[in-house]
């Protein structure tokens, strides 16, 4: 097997990192700071999706913004060269943290991506979005796989609940085959939650993991791998068995009214037709250079400081040189993953706002990309497959046969390439086929393997050979990954999960720090869940509450909550009724 894995941390180091004093910059923004006459710094601390939006509100209305990044702009959104692959006049190869997935139910990064300018794009980077045209199930064993057309931009149109239960049975009964007796209890239990009060979400629903909700202990193999496993792998990328009901319940309900073409942005399935830092990563930090925002890039942020008069009073930060600094502004917005942002917080900020003590119960986990080259296209899916009976719990995407107009074998790496097969390996806990090892406990070429071999258990049983062998140029496998095959595994990247009663631990963007704010997927959003939307989302949040503290008359950002479905709200008020009198949902049969 060909190896282009890698362990060493690379920097995306440019024009944009440039160096310089650490005071962040003064000057005149009326609609930024009416009152002090002058334009008002912010530092933003983490480069991610979170803190680029942030940085682009802010810069926006007038404010003077810094961004330190302690590796590389767009965060696990981003993608990376692998090294040493590029031959001639040829770009590297490109792989990532994961691949990218932009349902039509979200909104507020949407228009987000519309404001950033890119050529020939009259609605920027948003037109680098195209659907896949369906998605797989892949099942091992000679079980034949099931393929699922995706459905396009419909007319929205007004459902009752029976056209709602009609439209899940019947795409359960001929997309899924499963015995009609489990099919009707699964659309009774969808119901269930359909009609369930906020109330009742947030407290039962959120008490309860959604494998217990489904009663999936009860129910076929296949149920529990499609119903119960795949539907949290695909939608919500966490565990069923420990994920609050409330959570996949919540984006589940979101993602059925998307595919019924109401209230949703686009298609249930987008993704970008390049690279992610050609199709958006990249533009987006030449537009925000273009409005002033500055960049410190491979800038390690270790402690935010509290002042005697209850504001932060600096940030200690080591620069990409290795010194450490302190550095100032009027307003400080926290955009890291929580499980770094929460070391940085001293034990005087702390003691200030009770609910960052809380983010310590905020759990993360592993979920991984792993790239394969091969030297042709495989005959997969024209979208996503889940390979529901991998023990890794394998996800993927066949990435240059979206990419239309790139030529990927002489666009990228050393002209033999023509395919990049993306793919999520979501657990690292449970033991492989090849070597009865978990992912953590193989080392990087075992994992590639492993991948590998499950990849072709999913693909290969059903009388016809997807992948071979001989058509795997080489692998790469994300650097954040460490230490694996050793006592001592690492993992920069990790993922929010959502296990029950996550939603109480989760806080709000505003602290009772006067200048102090939280950006970022743990901050507590309308979408429950570690994704691009809900980093997009808490950092309009967070600039919305900066802008009140800082006295701005500067418009304040939208944040366009999930969809409602108003049909089905009289129903979820007479759940709040039988909700307070003790009772069950109307619909709820046990």
């Amino acid at each position: 097997m060909g190896r282009t894995g890698s362990t060493r941390r690379t920097f995306v180091v440019g024009a944009a990192a440039a160096s310089g004093a650490v005071a962040l910059g003064t000057g005149t923004a009326a609609s930024a700071a009416p009152a002090q006459g002058r334009q008002q710094a912010v530092a933003v601390l983490g480069g991610g999706v979170a803190g680029l939006t942030a940085a682009h509100e802010l810069a926006e209305r007038g404010f003077a913004v810094t961004v330190y990044e302690r590796r590389a702009l767009g965060g696990k959104a981003r993608s990376m060269d692998v090294p040493d692959s590029a031959k001639g006049s040829r770009k590297p190869l490109p792989a990532e943290h994961g691949f990218r997935f932009i349902p039509g139910i979200y909104h507020n990064l949407p228009d987000t991506m519309r404001r950033i300018p890119f050529p020939g794009n009259a609605g920027g980077v948003w037109d680098n979005l195209i659907a896949p045209k369906e998605m797989m199930f892949a099942r091992n064993n000679g079980r034949e796989d099931l393929r699922i057309p995706i459905p396009g931009e419909k007319e929205p149109a007004e459902l009752t609940l029976d056209d709602i239960r009609r439209a899940l049975t019947g795409l359960l009964e001929t997309g899924f085959h499963l015995p009609l007796h489990e099919i009707a209890y699964f659309v009774n239990r969808a119901v269930v939650f359909l009609t369930s009060c906020d109330a009742r979400r947030n407290s039962t629903w959120e008490a309860t993991p959604w494998w217990t909700f489904v009663r999936a202990g009860q129910m076929s193999r296949e149920y529990q791998r499609i119903l119960a496993v795949g539907v949290t792998r695909n939608i919500v990328a966490t565990k069923a068995e420990e994920a609050s009901t409330r959570t996949v319940g919540t984006l589940g309900e979101a993602f059925v009214f998307n595919a019924l073409g109401r209230g949703a942005d686009g298609p249930p399935d987008r993704i970008l037709n390049a690279p992610t830092n050609e199709a958006w990563i990249d533009p987006w930090v030449a537009h925000l250079t273009s409005l002033g925002v500055e960049f410190r890039i491979g800038w390690t942020v270790h402690e935010v400081r509290l002042g005697g008069d209850g504001r932060v009073s600096e940030a200690v930060i080591e620069d990409a040189d290795g010194v450490r600094r302190s550095i100032t502004a009027d307003h400080y917005v926290s955009a890291m993953p929580v499980e770094h942002a929460r070391r940085t917080w001293s034990a005087g900020l702390r003691a200030a706002d009770p609910q960052l003590a809380r983010c310590d119960k905020l759990q993360t986990d592993w979920m991984t990309g792993l790239q394969f080259y091969l030297t042709e296209t495989p005959p997969v899916v024209q979208g996503h497959f889940n390979c529901i009976d991998s023990p890794w719990s394998l996800t993927a995407i066949a990435q240059a046969r979206h990419w239309p107009g790139r030529d990927f074998a002489a666009d990228y790496g050393d002209g033999v390439a023509k395919e990049c097969l993306s793919v999520d390996i979501s657990e690292w806990d449970k033991p492989g086929v090849l070597y009865g090892k978990t992912a953590k406990q193989c080392t990087r070429e075992e994992v590639a393997r492993e991948v590998w071999a499950q990849l072709k258990d999913a693909l290969n049983d059903t009388g016809k050979t997807v992948l071979r062998d001989g058509t795997l140029h080489s692998w790469f496998l994300d650097p954040g990954v460490d230490g694996i095959g050793t006592p001592h595994p690492t993992n920069q990247d990790e993922l929010l999960i959502h296990p029950v009663g996550t939603l109480h631990n989760r806080p709000s963007a505003r602290t009772t720090v006067p200048n102090f704010f939280l950006s970022g997927d743990y901050v507590a959003v309308d979408i429950d869940l570690a994704t691009m939307e809900g980093a997009n989302a808490s950092a309009r949040q967070a600039v919305n509450a900066l802008l009140d503290q800082a006295g701005s008359s500067a418009p304040r950002c939208t944040v366009t909550p999930l969809f409602r479905p108003p049909e089905l709200e009289s129903l979820k008020r007479h759940d709040h009724f039988r909700f307070k009198a003790g009772l069950p949902n109307a619909f709820d049969l046990g």
